[in-house]
């Protein structure tokens, strides 16, 4: 039994009529009614009355009538859903996210692949520093990293989304939650909470600053990502220089400052070189659109000063 049979069955079970069933179908009358024939042999039972003024089923083809409407319907669906996967459509892509990008692109993120591409599923990975979203992207476990270059890993490509200067985050009673202004001078004394591990771009960009006011950070506290980084401050277990970002996240107790003379740390998007998955490159498509949108819609003349976004760029 082939597909085309029961398409042919279902045509004629539907209009009752060879003729109008093989014109429905595009073939010749003769042609059908042979198929009929051969699928009622196979079967071993009649699927049709046929008379010279109307064809009427059988219980066994009324039987048949129903199961063939619901075998096309999922043959149907099937070939739907292969589609929508090669289109890139359908499928689960596993997106990560630094503690500090999650908090304004992790909804933009999520809000432009629902809006563009509804049926497929974003696998949210959050709070994971730069290392371990190379070691998952190099391995297989992630398809897409929101991190902070730069990156050691070979075979990935970023595309560089985001330019932010770093806040300085103090607890709500410390003195410079106050103060008129704050520049990095005013931190040579200050304990310093910092990010866990070796390889963090925001400690370096925070060395970095302190280094160019001339002097060493003292670390005092180290926290594993920023859910625990704030509630030490609020604390008043020491100061943070942090992606503005994560203001759009504000902690009882966190007073955030500017510090104009601190460094900037970039947020990008990574993913595999050699990525083939449909739906990774529909969501990197996606992504990229719209930044693109959102870059050319951007006045020059009325960017305030104090704007954190930078266009994107990508860096091979």
């Amino acid at each position: 039994m082939e597909l085309r049979h029961l398409r042919y069955f279902a045509a004629v079970a539907e209009t009752r009529h060879f003729g109008r069933a093989a014109e429905r179908l595009h073939m010749a009358q003769p042609a059908l009614s042979q198929s009929i024939r051969q699928l009622e042999t196979e079967l071993g039972t009649p699927l049709f009355t046929r008379t010279t003024r109307q064809v009427r089923l059988t219980p066994a083809g009324e039987f048949l009538q129903g199961e063939v409407a619901r075998i096309l319907a999922a043959v149907d669906d099937s070939v739907r859903g292969v589609r929508r996967i090669a289109e890139g459509r359908q499928g689960l892509v596993r997106v990560a996210f630094t503690g500090s990008g999650a908090h304004t692109q992790l909804p933009r993120i999520a809000r432009i692949v629902k809006r563009e591409l509804p049926g497929l599923a974003l696998e949210i990975h959050a709070d994971l520093l730069t290392p371990a979203q190379v070691d998952g992207l190099t391995d297989g476990r992630l398809d897409v990293g929101v991190l902070r270059p730069p990156m050691a890993g070979e075979g990935l490509h970023l595309r560089v989304i985001e330019s932010e200067p770093l806040v300085l985050a103090v607890a709500a009673d410390h003195r410079l939650a106050t103060a008129p202004k704050v520049s990095m001078s005013d931190l040579r004394a200050e304990p310093f909470v910092l990010f866990a591990g070796t390889s963090s771009a925001v400690n370096d960009a925070v060395l970095r600053s302190c280094r160019t006011a001339g002097f060493v950070p003292h670390r005092e506290h180290e926290a594993a990502g920023i859910s625990v980084l704030l509630p030490l401050v609020a604390a008043d277990l020491g100061v943070a220089l942090v992606p503005a970002s994560v203001r759009a996240a504000p902690l009882a107790g966190v007073v955030f400052r500017d510090v104009p003379d601190a460094a900037t740390v970039e947020l990008a998007v990574a993913w595999r070189s050699d990525e083939t998955n449909p739906a990774v490159l529909a969501v990197l498509e996606v992504l990229a659109s719209a930044d693109r949108s959102a870059a050319s819609s951007t006045d020059p003349s009325t960017t305030p000063d104090d704007s954190t976004t930078s266009p994107a760029h990508e860096v091979t």
